[in-house]
Formats: structure tokens, sequence, C-alpha cells
């Protein structure tokens, strides 16, 4: 596969893992509003988080594929080399200018 396409691909799936979290927030959001307005027990509410529960488990597993395919790769924080093994409370002398 041409490298320029796996680009595009890889910010296709980023695009769509942003406006799945778009739309599960919209959905909480619904369903906090549904609660405090509707005083009867309204099935609005369950339906509404219904929704936020199944799309999360469908961000889940595109997040899985999109990983195991090679669109998404992970990054962590940047390594960081371990102090220099002496006694400790012990500073090194700074060179002289």
């Amino acid at each position: 596969m041409p490298h320029h396409l796996k680009l595009q691909d890889s910010l296709f799936v980023k695009i769509l893992i942003v406006l799945i979290l778009l739309v599960i927030v919209a959905s909480l959001g619904t369903a906090l509003v549904y609660l405090v307005r509707d005083r009867t027990r309204s099935p609005r509410t369950v339906k509404a988080l219904t929704v936020r529960i199944s799309l999360s488990i469908g961000l889940f597993i595109l997040l899985l594929l999109a990983y195991g395919v090679g669109l998404l790769r992970p990054h962590g924080l940047p390594r960081i080399q371990p102090p220099s093994q002496g006694t400790p409370g012990q500073t090194e002398a700074l060179p002289q200018p």
C-alpha cells in the first residue's frame, strides 16, 4: 500500500474517532436532559444511555481494529535516561568554562 494512502486512512480513522466521541458526549447530555425533564417513568433516558454504551463499545472495537491493522500507533512519553550510578546525595561537579 502506498504511504500516502496509509496516512489518509489513518487521518480518516482519527476523525472518525473524534466524531464518535462527540456523539457519545451528545448522547450522554441527551440522557441528562431526559432525566431532569421527564418526571414520569419514560424509557427515553434508558434508550439514550443504551446508545451511549453501544457507541462506546463500538469505539473500543474500532480502536482495537485500527491498532491491529496498523492505522493507529501508540505513542508515549519520551524515554528519560536514568540518573548515573553514584552515592545518594552526591552531585557531579560542573565543568569550568
